[in-house]
């Protein structure tokens, strides 16, 4: 399959010209999601910019929409992302009917339950065949078959799901490829970190409250909160500082990375600190009066200033923020026990949360990145005391951005070696971890630990 579509503009298949026949109340409603759906879907492909951003724009100037409304939008347009390596290849002579069909057919894969809707895009896409849309489609072998089926199309493979660029710089072994794609195609659970209560507890107050919350058999801070939408700002255990969304894959890092109780801990990439709130959970939960400390460095002030609410609510002392001002160092070289570079990458291990980037980003998205990643991790290796850890992680599924970096640091500097890590989910030893999402029911990630000689 060519995959060009990624780059080409997209128009309004819905224009003057257009008379489309919407005879009943539910073609009429669904026409106007058609209408919307494909506004947000061209303005993400063609300004590249993120879905969620987009859509959450949308929402905020567009009040009128009720909680049916959202869903439906918001569900349509990701899953259009999602199977977009299929839908692409829908043609007909008008191209209002392909974006029926389009939208139709993404209904079927997702199996969407506003039916009403569904079956007003069915009719309007005119499909060639007048067959059911099969129900049963419990695997991605299933759902092939049954979109080409509805199509008519015979040459769509399972690999399509995800751009060729993905496959030539994130090699995936055969025997791994059908199950990385049936991940990369399903929406994962919200998983989430307690801290300051244990997950029982914590557990007990999100199920009173409504919330699927189960414990994770990984972590005991580790929770799932199931695939429902959920307004945090309702929960209690949120508010009260004892809930943070945080992926299964991601907390592998803080896991990995263990402080202890009394150190003193630099999180050279922090974003709004994930990770930086992790690292100082785990310390909390050693010895609640701990005397450790985590400095937070990032060369945005927004995300810092969003750590510090996060901070603020959870309670937690003993995390300072530094901010990147330039090339130089924000802290002292040789200062800390342990640091950590969560470096900038491509992110093609969070795209089951983010399925427009696959569509967005070409491969230059990884092949730009190693050069920046590897001098963030020379300059911060500086701040690492003689005998303490250095972890460079990313969300990335590229070994250039991952091992053949690591490998490459440790190659020029000569003052690092490698520390040999478990599997939390597989309990192998492995010099170098990956994580993919199809393991634990959880993004992708990349982790090597190291240690000054």
């Amino acid at each position: 399959m060519s995959q060009t579509h990624s780059a080409k503009s997209f128009q309004s298949v819905f224009n003057d010209s257009v008379v489309i026949d919407a005879s009943t109340p539910a073609q009429k409603r669904a026409l106007s999601y058609a209408t919307t759906i494909e506004m947000l879907f061209n303005q993400v492909m063609n300004s590249k910019m993120p879905a969620d951003r987009i859509i959450s724009q949308y929402f905020r100037e567009h009040k009128k929409h009720g909680s049916k409304d959202r869903r439906v939008i918001r569900e349509s347009l990701f899953g259009l992302f999602r199977w977009w390596g299929w839908l692409s290849q829908l043609q007909s002579e008008q191209p209002h009917v392909t974006w029926f069909r389009q939208l139709s057919a993404c209904a079927a894969l997702e199996q969407h339950a506003w039916q009403d809707i569904t079956q007003a895009w069915n009719t309007l896409a005119a499909w060639p065949t007048t067959e059911a849309h099969p129900t049963a489609c419990d695997n991605i072998n299933d759902k092939l078959r049954m979109f080409m089926s509805l199509s008519g199309l015979t040459a769509c493979q399972i690999s399509d799901l995800l751009p060729s660029w993905f496959w030539q710089t994130c090699p995936v072994a055969p025997v791994d490829q059908l199950a990385v794609v049936e991940a990369m195609t399903s929406r994962p659970p919200i998983w989430a970190r307690v801290q300051n209560i244990k997950a029982s507890p914590a557990i007990a107050q999100l199920n009173k409250a409504g919330v699927d919350a189960i414990a994770s058999q990984y972590f005991a801070d580790a929770i799932s909160l199931g695939h429902k939408s959920i307004n945090l700002n309702e929960i209690d255990t949120y508010k009260q500082g004892h809930l943070e969304i945080q992926d299964l894959a991601s907390q592998v890092i803080g896991q990995i990375c263990q402080p202890d109780a009394d150190q003193i801990w630099w999180d050279a990439c922090s974003g709004a600190g994930g990770k930086t709130l992790q690292l100082r959970s785990l310390m909390l939960q050693q010895d609640p009066q701990s005397p450790g400390t985590i400095t937070a460095s990032d060369i945005r002030n927004k995300p810092l200033e969003e750590l510090k609410k996060r901070a603020k609510r959870a309670n937690f002392n003993n995390i300072i923020v530094a901010p990147w001002k330039s090339d130089a160092l924000p802290v002292n070289a040789g200062a800390f026990d342990g640091v950590l570079v969560d470096a900038p990458c491509s992110c093609t291990g969070i795209w089951r949360r983010n399925p427009d980037m696959r569509w967005l980003d070409d491969a230059s998205a990884v092949t730009d990145k190693p050069e920046l990643q590897f001098d963030i991790l020379i300059r911060s290796a500086a701040a690492v005391k003689s005998g303490g850890q250095l972890v460079y992680a990313t969300c990335s599924l590229s070994p250039s951005e991952n091992e053949h970096l690591v490998e490459a640091f440790l190659a020029q500097t000569n003052e690092f070696e490698l520390v040999p890590v478990i599997h939390p989910f597989t309990g192998e030893s492995c010099s170098m971890l990956t994580i993919w999402p199809q393991v634990a029911d959880s993004d992708g990630m990349f982790v090597a630990k190291m240690r000054r000689k």
